[in-house]
C-alpha cells in the first residue's frame, strides 16, 4: 500500500494531474465558453493556421509533419497551441548563449586534440564516405590506437565498471538517462562517494524526466553532499512545455580521458538482471581504452558546460598518456543533438542500410521509422542485402510494441527477416554491416532517439570487437523466434480505427 501511495504522489503523477489541470482550464474557457472568449478563440485557429503553413514549408520529415498536421486542422482551437508547446524545440536564451561559448571555446582551444586520425586516411575503403560524413556533419573524429571491448549484455559490464571506476586518479564523469537506487547504482554511487572524498573530480547526470519515479526530485543535491558534483538535466515542472520533448539519453561513464563506457544500459538493476521486469533484459555497450576516449569526454564536458557552464580548460582534462601500442582498428564517437539541425542518427542508420554489400544485422527494441529509413530497409532486402532485425518479445511499453509489429508485414513482403527476442526485452541498439563496420549506442530506431533526444554511440571499423558483435547476433537469432506473414496473420490484428491513428501518430510516439 505504502509502494502504491508513492506512486500516487509521486512528481510525475502530481505533475501529469497539473499539466491535465492546465488543458481541462484551457479547453473549458476557449471551447466551452467561445461566445464570451470568441477573440481568443479566433487568434487560437488563426495561430493554428500559421502553424500549419510554417509545417508545410519547413524541411522536415513529411510523417512528421503529418502527424501534427491532421490533430491541428482537426482541432483547431487547440492544435496550434499544442504544437508550439510541444512539438518543436526552442532553446532557451540563457542555454543558447551557453552553447555559443561553448562552441567558442572548443574551437579556441581544438578540444579534439593531436590523437585524431584524418578521416582521408580511409579513403578507398568501403567505410570512408559514412566516416566521413560523420566527421565533418556530425563532428566526429576517428582515432585509432584505442581498444574496443563489447558487452553482449549488460550483466557482463559491471565487474569491468567497478574496476575502472576504482582506478580513477583524477576525475570520473558519468551520464545517464535513468538512475534508480539498488544494487547497481548502490555499489557504483558508494565508490563515487569515496573518489569525491579523496579528492577527484566526480561528476554525475542523470535525465530528471527519465529518473522521475525512481529519486527524489532534489535527489541533485543529496548527491552533491557528498562530494558529487551533479546535474539533473531538464528537470521536471508542472507546466506544458517542449523542453519535456528533448531528453538526454546519452549512456557515457569517462574514467580519466582514457577510458570510456557507453551502450544503452543504465545505472539500474533490470539492465544487468538483477531484477527481472521484462524476462531476461538484454543490453549492449562497448568499453574503449585508448585515445578515442578522449572524444566521450568532450561530449561530456560539452553538456555539462552547455546547462552548467564552469569556467576552465578543456586541456586540464587531457592527460599526457601513449596508447601507441594499441592496434585495434579504428573508433568513431559520436553524438547526436536535437540542436544541431542535423538528424545525424537516422542518417547514419540510413547509410550503413544503404551501403551494406552482403548483410545489415539489426538490435532495436523499438521500431518506428519514418518512410526513408522504412524504403532504405525494403531496398537493401529486394537487392539482395541480408537484412536481420531482432526486436523484443517481451514488450516495456505495450502501444509502442505494436507499433513496432506493425512494421512487420511491409517488411517481411519485401524479404526482411524479423526476429523476437524470445528470452525477454532486448534494449541493444546495435547494427553491424557486412562484418566491417558496427554501431553501438543509445540510439533507438524511433522517432524520438532520432528528432528529439541527446544520444551517442561508437562506430568501430576493423577491430576485434566486431567478430564479437557478430558472434552476438548470430546467437541471439538462434535463441529468438523468427517472425513470418502467418504469424503476423495471426497474431497481428488487422488494422482498426486505433491502429491507423497509432500509425498516423507513429511519429510522435
Amino acid at each position: 500500500m505504502k509502494k502504491i501511495l508513492n506512486r500516487l504522489l509521486s512528481r510525475m503523477v502530481v505533475t501529469c494531474f497539473l499539466v491535465a489541470l492546465q488543458l481541462a482550464v484551457m479547453i473549458f474557457g476557449v471551447v466551452f465558453l467561445q461566445e464570451r472568449y470568441i477573440y481568443i478563440s479566433g487568434a487560437l485557429k488563426l495561430l493554428s493556421v500559421i502553424v500549419v503553413m510554417y509545417l508545410i514549408t519547413k524541411d522536415s520529415n513529411p510523417m512528421v509533419k503529418m502527424a501534427w498536421v491532421v490533430p491541428i486542422l482537426t482541432f483547431p482551437v487547440l492544435g496550434g497551441l499544442m504544437y508550439v508547446l510541444y512539438g518543436h524545440v526552442l532553446i532557451p536564451k540563457n542555454l543558447r548563449k551557453n552553447i555559443l561559448r561553448v562552441m567558442q571555446q572548443e574551437v579556441y582551444e581544438n578540444v579534439n586534440g593531436d590523437k585524431w586520425c584524418p578521416v582521408a586516411e580511409l579513403e578507398g575503403e568501403p567505410v570512408y564516405k559514412i566516416c566521413n560524413y560523420m566527421n565533418v556533419v556530425g563532428e566526429a573524429p576517428i582515432y585509432k590506437h584505442t581498444k574496443v571491448k563489447y558487452y553482449p549484455i549488460g550483466d557482463a559490464v559491471m565487474d569491468d565498471l567497478i574496476h575502472d571506476l576504482e582506478s580513477a586518479e583524477k576525475y570520473i564523469f558519468m551520464e545517464y538517462f535513468i538512475v534508480d537506487k539498488g544494487y547497481m547504482w548502490d555499489t557504483i554511487l558508494n565508490i563515487l562517494k569515496r573518489k569525491a572524498a579523496e579528492g577527484l573530480d566526480v561528476r554525475f547526470m542523470y535525465d530528471d524526466i527519465g529518473s522521475v519515479f525512481n529519486v527524489p526530485k532534489y535527489y541533485w543535491k543529496e548527491l552533491e553532499s557528498y562530494g558529487i558534483k551533479c546535474m539533473a538535466f531538464n528537470q521536471v515542472v508542472p507546466f506544458l512545455a517542449t523542453i519535456y520533448n528533448n531528453r538526454d539519453h546519452r549512456k557515457i561513464t569517462i574514467v580519466d580521458g582514457k577510458i570510456a563506457h557507453t551502450g544503452g544500459y543504465n545505472m539500474a538493476d533490470e539492465y544487468i538482471n538483477k531484477i527481472h521486469r521484462f524476462g531476461t533484459w538484454k543490453d549492449s555497450g562497448v568499453r574503449l581504452e585508448g585515445d578515442g576516449a578522449w572524444s566521450f569526454t568532450v561530449m561530456f564536458l560539452q553538456m555539462w558546460n552547455s546547462f552548467r557552464y564552469s569556467e576552465g580548460s578543456y586541456s586540464n582534462y587531457k592527460l599526457d598518456v601513449d596508447f601507441s601500442y594499441i592496434e585495434d582498428g579504428y573508433v568513431q564517437p559520436y553524438k547526436t543533438s536535437p540542436l544541431s539541425g542535423e538528424n545525424v542518427g537516422e542518417s547514419l542508420y540510413i547509410q550503413m542500410i544503404n551501403d551494406a554489400q552482403d548483410y545489415i544485422y539489426i538490435f532495436t527494441p523499438y521500431l518506428i521509422v519514418c518512410n526513408e529509413l522504412m524504403l532504405a530497409l525494403k531496398l537493401a532486402a529486394k537487392r539482395g542485402v541480408d537484412v536481420r532485425i531482432v526486436t523484443p518479445a517481451i514488450p516495456d511499453k505495450k502501444y509502442i510494441y505494436k507499433m513496432t509489429q506493425f512494421s512487420y508485414k511491409e517488411l517481411l513482403l519485401a524479404g526482411v527477416r524479423i526476429y523476437q527476442y524470445t528470452p525477454g526485452f532486448i534494449h541493444s541498439k546495435t547494427l553491424l554491416m557486412d562484418g566491417k563496420l558496427a554501431s553501438v549506442g543509445s540510439i533507438n530506431m524511433d522517432n524520438r532517439s532520432f528528432y528529439h533526444h541527446f544520444e551517442c554511440g561508437t562506430l568501430i571499423y576493423k577491430s576485434e570487437a566486431i567478430e564479437d558483435i557478430k558472434k552476438d547476433m548470430m546467437t541471439t537469432f538462434e535463441e529468438s523466434e523468427e517472425i513470418d506473414l502467418p504469424w503476423c496473420r495471426q497474431n497481428i490484428s488487422r488494422v482498426t480505427i486505433i491502429g491507423a491513428l497509432l500509425r498516423l501518430f507513429s511519429p510522435l510516439l
